[in-house]
């Protein structure tokens, strides 16, 4: 985990070596990706792509693409023209590192999403409750040091930062109201990917079952729901969002679920991205937040339960009442700010 390099970031934001330190902190990880990939590439065997048996040549020069694209950010001609589209500053150690770990992420991931099998490694066991949390909670330490807890803010104002704060009755009923929306796209893209790409859905589903098949128990269901809720959540849309935008963060959520691989539950992952990207845009990260643990609590609770149809039916109307409580909230609270905005 870079939490060094994260680090060292914040402490030299404001630094007269700051311009330095950009070069060292992008330079880093991204020469490191590169000699996994060249060393893998002279047959080394520094990839699973060899072990899994396919060619690891499109790996390999996947990776040192990647590390070269994150490497020309620290270049600063670079860095402002990408703060032309992102809100980025140039000269911020923070946000370089930010950009060039993101991109760092994000290639690695497609690259192994585009050439490794959907099919998970034999000798792979499935998560426990203990495994979910120590793979999860990498993603809060990243977001809280990224922000600079203890070096530049303090708690307060890491949590202003990360947009923690307490939530208004209506933006739990969004939340709710939007979590059992996406549950109901992605049954629906679920069930398309079984009529279009039966092959690739059962690979998914195969795969997603060994993972995370020793969750499916309360204990289980409930750190699944928690655990990626919060510590993805904040780490996204708290701290990332504010500074890649919404669509780049979307894309890199998306990217991080390499279970998926190319399929349409990816695709329903990055609208559920994209809608969660839009709940903490207009509202606050405790929102999205509260989408996400619904979603993954629903997804999880109907893997193990019988749903009658009745049930079914009372939980659309259910949906419907709290989207429409959810849309009066928003028009009026809408409303009240026009006029406290033009008395």
């Amino acid at each position: 985990m870079p939490l060094p390099l994260v680090v060292v970031a914040n402490v030299a934001v404001g630094r007269r070596w700051a311009h330095l330190a950009i070069g060292i902190l992008a330079g880093v990880p991204a020469g490191i990706t590169f000699l996994v990939g060249a060393l893998d590439l002279a047959g080394a065997g520094t990839t699973t792509a060899s072990a899994a048996g396919r060619s690891p040549i499109p790996v390999d020069i996947g990776l040192m693409v990647t590390a070269v694209i994150a490497a020309a950010l620290a270049s600063k001609p670079i860095r402002e023209r990408v703060s032309h589209v992102l809100p980025i500053d140039p000269d911020n150690p923070v946000h370089a590192l930010a950009l060039a770990l993101a991109v760092l992420l994000f290639g690695t991931q497609v690259t192994s999403i585009l050439f490794m099998s959907l099919t998970a490694p034999a000798n792979q066991t499935p998560l426990s409750v203990g495994d979910l949390i120590v793979q999860e909670a990498p993603f809060l330490i990243l977001a809280a040091a990224g922000v600079g807890i203890l070096v530049r803010r303090n708690m307060s104002q890491v949590a202003t930062r990360l947009g923690l704060v307490v939530p208004e009755w209506w933006q739990v009923v969004l939340a709710v109201a939007a979590a059992g929306a996406f549950f109901a796209f992605g049954v629906g893209m679920d069930q398309l990917g079984q009529a279009w790409t039966p092959d690739v859905a059962r690979q998914v589903h195969n795969t997603t079952q060994h993972l995370y098949g020793g969750l499916g128990g309360p204990l289980g269901i409930a750190t699944l729901a928690l655990a990626p809720g919060i510590c993805e959540e904040i780490l996204f849309r708290g701290a990332l969002q504010p500074r890649i935008g919404l669509i780049a963060t979307a894309l890199l959520f998306t990217s991080i679920h390499t279970q998926y691989g190319v399929s349409l539950d990816a695709l329903s992952v990055l609208v559920i991205a994209l809608g969660l990207g839009l709940i903490r845009k207009f509202t606050n990260t405790t929102t999205s937040s509260i989408a996400h643990i619904t979603y993954n609590l629903v997804v999880g609770l109907a893997g193990v339960v019988d749903i009658a149809s009745s049930q079914i039916e009372l939980a659309v109307g259910i949906e419907v009442l709290l989207v429409g409580v959810a849309a009066y909230a928003i028009w009026s609270n809408r409303r009240r700010q026009t006029i406290a905005a033009n008395p």
